[in-house]
């Protein structure tokens, strides 16, 4: 089957500081990297790199040709990415010395996409197929809407939490990912939380306390895996993508969840993004 990923391609400008800057507080950064990233890029790497066929749907301006050659490299099938106007977007990371850290995001050509886009890439889909989409860009609503009608299934990432594009979503989500603070995010805009939600499987991750999945099961405690970490960006991209390909593949859900739990632990060792996201082998050959 395919999964068909509606999401964000960033050029990543990751800084190394000291701690993440306060208000008014200026640093020196000890070491700056480019990297692929966005959290849809992140997430399309992390399903190639975990056995799936996935297929990019988005948007990179003149300057963004690298990107989409960088994710065909990882296995991304790229023909949906349109080349507009705008800017590729980008991103402002700052890590700080104990791995938390710090985004500033400019959104570009990652709420440029045009209307046909979703349309034209869909034509190809399959009744089975995934579809998933997360807020960094445009056309989510239309996407998920005609997802649903095509007899796709549908999943959502809840990040950049944002309460107008994330409520109109939810009539037509069979999967919801997302953070603990996203979680009570949702719960102040909807009154809802993962068990009052009519959605089939509601994901809800802790970081370094792991994750908990509401479904068929009831809540199902997901044990973290503990590392030292360098670096948490991109980890809860990882984790989604991973998810969702071992779905795609056809582990049970309890499964994809604990390989895609190792997949994230791996990851936050790594300073990166997309770029350094861990494949299915070194994930199944992880020593706990």
């Amino acid at each position: 089957m395919t999964i068909w990923n509606l999401g964000g391609i960033n050029a990543d400008y990751v800084y190394s500081v000291p701690h993440i800057p306060a208000p008014g507080e200026t640093l020196d950064g000890s070491n700056r990297q480019v990297y692929l990233g966005g959290k849809g890029a992140n997430m399309s790497v992390a399903a190639a790199r975990a056995g799936t066929h996935i297929r990019h749907i988005g948007a990179v301006g003149p300057d963004g040709r690298w990107a989409v050659d960088r994710l065909m490299e990882y296995g991304v099938d790229t023909r949906a990415i349109a080349q507009v106007d705008t800017e590729t977007a980008h991103a402002l990371i700052f890590v700080a010395n104990d791995g938390e850290n710090g985004i500033v995001v400019y959104p570009g050509a990652n709420r440029a996409i045009p209307d046909d886009t979703i349309k034209e890439a869909l034509t190809q889909a399959e009744t089975g197929d995934w579809f998933v989409t997360q807020n960094e860009v445009n056309l989510q609503l239309e996407g998920v809407k005609l997802a649903q009608k095509m007899g796709l299934k549908v999943a959502y990432a809840a990040a950049p939490f944002d309460a107008k594009a994330t409520k109109p979503l939810l009539p037509f989500l069979d999967f919801l990912i997302l953070n603990e603070i996203e979680a009570k995010q949702l719960k102040a805009a909807t009154g809802q939380g993962p068990t009052d939600l009519d959605v089939a499987d509601v994901i809800v991750t802790k970081g370094a306390d792991g994750a908990t999945w509401y479904g068929t099961e009831g809540p199902v405690r997901i044990d973290p895996i503990y590392v030292e970490p360098v670096d948490t960006t991109g980890a809860g991209d990882t984790f989604t993508g991973y998810v969702l390909a071992g779905l795609d593949r056809g582990q049970p859900m309890r499964q994809a969840l604990e390989v895609a739990t190792k997949a994230a632990a791996i990851m936050v060792t790594r300073h990166g993004t997309a770029d350094v996201i861990p494949d299915l082998s070194e994930v199944r050959n992880l020593s706990l």
